[in-house]
């Protein structure tokens, strides 16, 4: 027993270790989530309590845009100079992390493994806008932000057609409205830009 114990440590430690090497380093933490509940909808096998496959996919991706508009955000709370934009972002980060929140508990409930952190393409998004300034900055959150609003409501429209779970669908529901307002919100301010 004692060199199984100490086998399991090792490759345990090793995999750790392996995982934080520089060459091997992934920041995507979305495919890691993915790759969960992928096993885990493998292991459930019959199981109806299980959350479908594509429900946790929803979950997932859902996740990872919410973490970057808070992400990207407090990037714009710091450097815009439109005080409307500035307001605009304030409003991001307050409703996008009481969603993510929101989501966060509901996946735990279902057992769904959500990202720890945006994709790498949404990283990019936030480095090379972090590396703008003044009304460039302005711009470039605003027409992201249109973006990324446009992709979310087809994400959450796509997702109140096609998911299962009954209450992943009801915070669907709650949350497609708040977040075709951001839309709105931000084709407003793109006119203004």
């Amino acid at each position: 027993m004692k060199i199984t114990s100490t086998f399991l440590t090792l490759a345990t430690m090793a995999m750790l270790w392996g995982c934080g090497s520089k060459t091997t380093e992934t920041t995507d933490t979305t495919e890691f989530a993915d790759s969960s509940n992928e096993a885990s909808a493998d292991n459930a096998g019959t199981d109806s309590s299980a959350v479908a496959e594509d429900d946790a996919e929803f979950a997932v991706e859902a996740a990872n845009g919410g973490m970057a508009e808070v992400a990207l955000s407090k990037i714009a709370e710091e450097k815009a100079t439109d005080p409307k934009v500035k307001e605009f972002a304030a409003q991001m980060i307050t409703d996008h992390s009481k969603a993510n929140d929101e989501l966060k508990t509901l996946a735990a409930s279902k057992n769904i493994t959500l990202p720890s952190a945006p994709n790498e393409e949404k990283q990019k998004a936030a480095a090379d806008l972090g590396g703008k300034s003044g009304s460039d900055f302005d711009e470039a959150y605003i027409s992201q932000m249109k973006k990324d609003h446009e992709k979310t409501v087809k994400l959450f429209e796509d997702a109140q057609k096609e998911v299962k779970d009954a209450e992943l669908k009801a915070f669907i529901d709650k949350t497609l409205p708040v977040i075709k307002a951001h839309a709105e919100h931000a084709k407003s301010l793109d006119k203004t830009k």
